[in-house]
Order: C-alpha cells, then sequence, then structure tokens
C-alpha cells in the first residue's frame, strides 16, 4: 500500500482550495513572512544572504531550509511575489495537509538538489525553486491523477507561464537555473505520489 502525501481522494478532481478565503490568507500571511524576512535582510544591510544554499558545504547545509525565505534585494522578491501567491493557493486544492507535504517535499529535495549540483562560488538564495516546484506539480498531477479538470488548468496555467519553464536551462547570468531545475523535479516527484496515493486507496485499485 502506497498512502502517498496527504489529502483525499476527491481532490483527484480538484483545482482550487477547498477553503479558498483561508487558502487566500494563508498564501498572503506566507508572502508577508518573505517581506518582513526582506526588510531584516536590508536593515542588515544584506546580511542574511549569507544564510543560503553554499554548494556541499556541510558547516552550511541548513541554507536548504532558509534559502527559500531569502531573496537579492526588494526586485528579486517582487519579482517571485505573483507566482508565489498564485501557485501557492493552487496548490493547496488537495488541503491544507496536503500543500504542506507537497512544499515541504519541494523545499527540501530542491535544496538539496542545489547543494550538490550548484557551483561551489554561488550562494543560492529565493523562493524560484519552490514556485517552479509549485508550478510543475500543478501541471502534472492532474495527467497522474487523470483528471480533466486539473488537466485543463494545467493547460492554461502552461499558456500562461510556460515560458518560465526555459529558466531550468543553464545560461542566464545571475538567475540559478540549479534551483529552478532541482525545484522542478521535486514538483513532478510530488504530483506522482500524491496521484499514485490517492489511486492506491480508492476502490479498484489494488492496496
Amino acid at each position: 500500500m502506497n498512502p502517498g502525501l496527504p489529502g483525499d481522494t476527491r481532490s483527484l478532481a480538484r483545482v482550487l482550495p477547498p477553503h479558498p478565503i483561508g487558502a487566500a490568507a494563508t498564501m498572503l500571511l506566507f508572502t508577508a513572512v518573505l517581506y518582513v524576512v526582506e526588510g531584516v535582510d536590508q536593515a542588515a544591510g544584506g546580511a542574511l544572504d549569507a544564510d543560503g544554499i553554499w554548494p556541499r558545504n556541510t558547516d552550511h547545509l541548513d541554507g536548504v531550509l532558509w534559502s527559500p525565505l531569502l531573496h537579492h534585494g526588494w526586485a528579486h522578491l517582487e519579482a517571485n511575489t505573483l507566482p508565489f501567491l498564485l501557485f501557492g493557493f493552487l496548490a493547496m486544492a488537495g488541503g491544507l495537509g496536503q500543500f504542506v507535504a507537497v512544499t515541504a517535499t519541494i523545499w527540501l529535495l530542491g535544496g538539496l538538489g542545489v547543494w550538490l549540483i550548484a557551483p561551489s562560488d554561488e550562494v543560492t538564495v529565493g523562493a524560484s525553486g519552490v514556485i517552479f516546484g509549485w508550478l510543475v506539480f500543478l501541471l502534472a498531477r492532474g495527467f497522474f491523477a487523470r483528471s480533466a479538470k486539473q488537466v485543463l488548468l494545467a493547460v492554461a496555467l502552461f499558456a500562461l507561464w510556460g515560458g518560465v519553464l526555459f529558466g531550468i536551462l543553464p545560461g542566464q547570468p545571475g538567475i540559478s537555473w540549479q534551483a529552478h531545475l532541482c525545484g522542478a523535479l521535486a514538483g513532478l516527484l510530488a504530483a506522482r505520489m500524491v496521484a499514485g496515493g490517492r489511486r492506491a486507496i480508492q476502490p479498484g485499485y489494488p492496496a
């Protein structure tokens, strides 16, 4: 039996959070935390950015936890704000428990991937890895779960935001393609785990 990530069987077809006002408030609060952290970082002269991911440095392995909360200035954070709010909100379709599990999977596995493959002379900060993970999770879950409504949502998201997926390719100065790639792969894994786990407990599927 594969229980997968938390959520009920109805989340296979749901495209919006079951409690949209609460989900919106949660994402606004989550985003507010990013702005508070950046305000503290600005007051400290950018010192908090040193708590990001230092590749293959075991003394800074905890940067995997802090990196998505940190940004290189207000412009960096502002560029991430809208997709962070939108994709995070939509990723709550399976309920808060599933959202936490999906986000933790993307946050930790994506961050560890950056720690393993990013250049040793770069410190990575920013929520874009989590954003890419949420986007790929939203794009993939409908296909894994065989949900027409979620596939239609994926098509709409891809039409609007699919171009950003080129960010997983190297060659853009100052952009951590490693964070985008590792976050996206972690989001794909999370989508597979959610869909597979929910099918495993539905009648007609072997447990």
